[in-house]
């Protein structure tokens, strides 16, 4: 078992895509099977989140916000600096605004979930980023709505909740940081019990999750973004654009607060992680003239899975180990 952990530890990339790439294909050739994909989403991605966490010994959340200019770094990043360049990639669709809600509700809502799975990836500061998940959802919370009225009118607003961003947060990051928490406490009691197996044995299913959740979130949406293909494509270098922008915007902001490594590569993932699986309850809600909003979506969706693939490998070399 050791050997094939190890052997999909090297090989993870090519897994992934090979992942988005079985999701698309099934998805496509078996569309009756994209309810029950979208269904097993949020267990699995809560799994692996749970695998996540219990890979962050509890304390290390503390020291991470504590003593650390991250936590205002990532804040500034997402909330001041990339709004603008959200806003301003969105005039690009700015001529349908079933496609300029839905880009504006993505672009301006960082990731507060499994940015924490490809921020460690990558060798970014897991810890600092999960520390910082609370504060980025409450500010886009307290923020989005302004930013809407701003770039795509007052009607907008009646239909931002703070309910899905809540429910989120309950699921995919409060219950499993808590019994990621209820596993380490339990190994420091008894190092050689049954929480120290658990605790193995979820290490090393890491990558079999995280493979699992790329194949459930393409496999559940492809068909529907493939029916609007024609009119959804414009996204794909609007979305594209904004990764290179967050990329250069996480390594700038980073370097002008002198952060280091780790905290550098977790910037750029804060950045360019979008809150896509968030928010897209708030564009299923939208009324029927904005019924492509969803569809926006869920595009920037399968665009930054494969972009977020790259960055594995990419951030490490952009950001090298000193």
């Amino acid at each position: 078992m050791s050997r094939l952990v190890a052997w999909w530890d090297r090989h993870q990339v090519a897994l992934y895509l090979a992942a988005i790439l079985a999701g698309a294909l099934l998805g496509l050739l078996a569309p009756r099977v994209a309810p029950a994909l979208a269904a097993s989403v949020t267990p699995l991605l809560a799994l692996l989140l749970f695998a996540t966490f219990l890979a962050v010994p509890l304390v290390d959340l503390v020291r991470a916000l504590t003593g650390t200019r991250f936590p205002v770094v990532v804040l500034v990043a997402n909330a001041v600096v990339v709004p603008p360049v959200a806003i301003g990639l969105s005039r690009w669709v700015a001529d349908d605004r079933g496609l300029l809600v839905g880009v504006l509700l993505v672009l301006l809502t960082p990731c507060i979930d499994y940015v924490v799975v490809f921020t460690g990836l990558a060798g970014g500061a897991r810890a600092q980023m999960l520390a910082a998940t609370p504060l980025l959802m409450v500010a886009q919370m307290l923020l989005l709505p302004g930013y809407l009225w701003l770039a795509a009118g007052p009607e907008v607003l009646a239909v931002v909740e703070a309910g899905p961003f809540l429910h989120a947060f309950l699921v995919l990051v409060l219950a499993p940081l808590a019994a990621a928490a209820l596993v380490q406490g339990l190994r420091r009691r008894r190092p050689t019990g049954r929480a120290a197996r658990v605790e193995g044995a979820v290490a090393g299913a890491m990558v079999p999750l995280m493979a699992a959740t790329l194949t459930a979130v393409v496999g559940s949406q492809i068909a529907a973004v493939g029916a609007q293909a024609l009119t959804l494509v414009r996204l794909v270098p609007l979305y594209l654009a904004f990764v290179v922008a967050a990329v250069v915007i996480g390594l700038l902001t980073a370097r002008v607060a002198r952060l280091d490594v780790p905290a550098t590569r977790a910037v750029v993932f804060s950045v360019t992680t979008r809150n896509s699986l968030v928010v897209l309850p708030l564009a299923l809600a939208l009324p029927g003239a904005l019924a492509l909003a969803p569809l926006a979506v869920v595009t920037q969706t399968l665009v930054e899975l494969v972009a977020l693939v790259v960055l594995v490998r990419l951030v490490p070399v952009l950001v090298p180990a000193r």
